[in-house]
């Protein structure tokens, strides 16, 4: 019998949240997914999620059976504590500190907090998160570090043994879009290009090759770097 059965993804509809969700249906018996509307700039990507998940559920009836309930947290007090680029309107650049002001301090702690109040509730065994170390831009809160913290203090102040994964930590966003293939082919990959969300401007005007963005943005940066990558390897 496997250890873990059940898990609550922490889905924002983007690419990698997308890959993450892939991954846990394709791991476990009982999948459930979470999100926060923390009034950011991005706000369509609230939206988008719910056309994932329904494609999700056409495309792979397999996975339909296993896709349980759907969260949507109102955490509006993030926005109004955080001043950046991701929760105001202002434009993206470094910050004295050394890292982008689209930082939002705490956002990936108050998220696995009540991610795990709610599988304590719901009992799911597993939170899947898709920080990663490797393409990210230097957020402290999407460290391995962490994540091993949070998942103790978690476990310990709820009197439950959580397990937080993380199956990006440790790969590039080219290997996320290999990771993406791996589990669901180019059906998922399609699916990610058509109806994910990543821009952090909220862009749903512009297709590019990998998706729909400014082309711009960080975000989008990093995403079509990434799929360059990962499109030449598979001709190489």
């Amino acid at each position: 019998m496997a250890l873990h059965t059940s898990a609550l993804v922490l889905f924002s509809g983007g690419q990698d949240s997308t890959t993450c969700l892939a991954l846990a249906l394709s791991k476990y018996e009982r999948v459930e997914t979470i999100a926060f509307d923390y009034r950011q700039r991005h706000s369509v990507e609230l939206e988008a999620r719910l056309r994932v998940l329904e494609q999700i559920k056409q495309q792979f009836p397999q996975w339909a059976r296993k896709l349980g309930e759907d969260h949507l947290l109102d955490l509006a007090v993030l926005g109004q504590v955080s001043e950046t680029s991701l929760t105001r309107d202002v434009a993206f650049k470094m910050e004295s500190s050394g890292l982008p002001n689209t930082f939002v301090p705490g956002r990936n702690l108050l998220f696995l907090t009540l991610a795990a109040a709610l599988a304590y509730r719901r009992d799911l065994q597993v939170m899947v998160t898709g920080v990663c170390e490797t393409d990210f831009s230097g957020y402290p809160d999407c460290r391995d570090d962490t994540m091993k913290a949070m998942q103790l203090a978690l476990s310990l102040g709820m009197d439950k043994r959580f397990l937080i994964e993380t199956p990006l930590m440790w790969i590039d966003k080219a290997e996320t879009w290999e990771l993406a293939q791996s589990i669901g082919g180019e059906k998922l990959v399609d699916l990610i290009i058509e109806h994910t969300h990543t821009c952090y401007l909220g862009d749903r005007t512009h297709r590019q090759d990998w998706g729909y963005g400014c082309g711009e943005c960080p975000a989008c940066d990093l995403r079509a770097k990434g799929f360059a990558r990962w499109r030449s390897s598979k001709k190489s």
